[in-house]
């Protein structure tokens, strides 16, 4: 069924959910599931609007029940980390690129995409400051590097001239844009964060134009690129008489599944700080 104009706003999030269909049955659901939800603001009355979100509708209901024994489906906790996750090494995979002086398209792609999927995180709630910066970012990159090849100029790698120049969104119209053009300045650049990027920390064993693998497994994290910079020294001796409801297991239970999730992405400092919370609930029964 062809994608109504007025919805034209959400089909590169249903191409990125094709795109991941085999690849990540997970990543393809969420997709799918952010550009429902974003139709529906954009266009739920006219005819033919509607019966397109109703048949995205009953496909999600379809991948949600083939998704069944997926914690990432039926724990939205795990199910954030698993996108978040996701998106950071598709962005570490195009930085460590860029900075390593090899411009693609695959690369470009890999920028964009990374911002598509810090949209999506958005139906787990408000994103972090961290990874607005990160989505602009990647945004940003993907438009400057797509119009210098386009013009035959050599890009100039890292984020040499972000906080002078906002991106217009042009790639966005060619090759795949989000569905407003935010030409705000960023306050600070994902570089700041500590091991972002940086060429001599590991910089991955991808070279060529080769697309990113399945997961991104291959890629080496900085250490503490993902380590939490309140990480608490250490936690609160229990106090004795601590009494847990319901509540404080499924909670502690969440934060351990959250660890979990992270470890399979080799996310150690996102690990640490949900058992950690994990700990601290279960032995003083506060958050």
């Amino acid at each position: 069924m062809a994608l109504p104009p007025q919805l034209k706003a959400i089909q590169h999030y249903l191409r990125t959910a094709q795109e991941h269909e085999k690849r990540d049955p997970v990543v393809a659901y969420y997709c799918r599931l952010y550009a429902m939800q974003t139709g529906m603001k954009l266009d739920s009355k006219t005819p033919e609007c509607r019966k397109f979100l109703v048949k995205l509708m009953d496909q999600l209901e379809t991948m949600k029940m083939e998704l069944t024994d997926s914690d990432s489906i039926t724990h939205e906790v795990v199910g954030n980390a698993h996108i978040e996750n996701y998106a950071l090494k598709m962005f570490l995979y195009a930085d460590n690129e860029d900075r390593s002086g090899r411009f693609h398209k695959n690369m470009i792609k890999s920028f964009y995409t990374s911002s598509l999927l810090l949209d999506v995180l958005s139906v787990f709630g408000e994103l972090s400051e961290e990874n607005i910066q990160h989505r602009k970012y990647a945004r940003w990159k993907a438009t400057y590097i797509h119009n210098c090849l386009k013009s035959g100029e050599t890009p100039q790698a890292g984020p040499a001239g972000y906080e002078e120049e906002t991106y217009d969104d042009e790639y966005g119209a060619e090759g795949g844009g989000g569905p407003s053009s935010q030409s705000a300045q960023p306050q600070a650049p994902p570089h700041s964060q500590p091991g972002f990027g940086d060429p001599n920390q590991g910089s991955g064993s991808m070279g060529g134009p080769s697309y990113p693998p399945t997961n991104y497994n291959n890629i080496n994290i900085p250490h503490g690129a993902h380590c939490p910079a309140n990480t608490p020294a250490e936690l609160p001796p229990p106090t004795g008489d601590v009494r847990l409801t319901p509540e404080d297991y499924t909670r502690a239970q969440k934060y351990c599944k959250y660890a979990g999730s992270a470890l399979q992405y080799e996310d150690v400092g996102t690990a640490v700080q949900n058992l950690q919370k994990a700990l601290k609930l279960l032995t003083t029964g506060k958050e």
